[in-house]
């Protein structure tokens, strides 16, 4: 794929992962092993209090087309077949859940010097149609992302976007909610050897006229173990330590305290994903 902006999805992403991503209050098993003829198998186990979920993936590649298909503890089949350049720059999607009749979907991605597009529509008498695009190149991107629901004729989304990139650095401000949620975030490399960055995110809600606020940090202690932490203003601080005991196989702990009400328990999530 070519360099560009990426699509809307990519706008402010890299703050949204170093202050949301691996943080999890529920304990999670992951164990993926290979067949002799390179057939992926993967399956995960979710504890959430009381109640355990679990799926088993299993992904084909050939050539080009990658083919998932996961079934879960509901018995429900999700199908997701991808062809992966069938032309320079584009990248096609076809999803469908059993037994939902109506759940099927086709995504197609365009990957452009000066954009990124992506667009879907679903299989059904009265689809919903998504658009989402991102224009500009790797330096400062603008963007909307649209839903429009064929059988009221309504618009159900309305967001949009504006990223700049840096050499050590990417802002971002989204626009969502049919502009009543504005959100500014803010991503800085401090030190790539030690993959040290400093990230924030601040919302605010129009018609709630609430404010929220989270700023986190993460640090590699070794080139295996990365540690991160997080606060908002609602006095909720997390934390958590990752470690990669083998070639691609990660040991996460965190855990999450309410600053506010140091007698309640904090909150601890466990989450093991084993590879060959």
């Amino acid at each position: 794929m070519v360099k560009g902006p990426g699509l809307y999805s990519d706008i402010g992403k890299r703050a949204r992962d170093l202050l949301y991503k691996d943080y999890q209050g529920d304990h999670k098993f992951t164990l993926t092993t290979y067949t002799s003829t390179g057939v992926a198998i993967t399956s995960s186990g979710t504890k959430k209090g009381e109640l355990f979920l679990a799926d088993v993936n299993t992904q084909l590649k050939n050539k080009n087309v990658t083919t998932d298909i996961k079934v879960d503890t509901s018995s429900k089949v999700f199908t997701t077949i991808t062809v992966d350049e069938p032309a320079p720059g584009l990248k096609t999607i076809f999803s469908f859940v059993v037994p939902d009749q109506k759940s099927g979907k086709v995504e197609l991605q365009y990957f452009h010097e000066y954009a990124g597009i992506s667009t879907s529509i679903g299989l059904t008498a009265n689809p919903i149609v998504n658009f989402s695009g991102a224009a500009g190149n790797n330096q400062l991107a603008l963007g909307t992302d649209l839903s429009f629901d064929t059988a009221t004729g309504n618009f159900t989304k309305c967001n949009a976007g504006l990223s700049f990139t840096n050499s050590d650095l990417i802002a971002a401000l989204n626009l969502n909610d049919k502009g009543d949620t504005l959100t500014a975030s803010y991503y800085h490399s401090v030190s790539p050897l030690t993959n040290t960055a400093v990230g924030a995110e601040l919302s605010h809600g129009f018609s709630s006229n609430e404010n929220t606020l989270t700023i986190g940090t993460q640090h590699s202690l070794d080139p295996l173990t990365t540690v991160k932490a997080r606060l908002n203003n609602f006095g909720k601080a997390s934390a958590l330590i990752q470690h990669e005991w083998r070639p691609k196989s990660l040991f996460t702990i965190s855990g999450e305290v309410d600053t506010r009400a140091i007698e309640k328990s904090a909150r601890i999530g466990l989450a093991i994903a084993l590879k060959p």
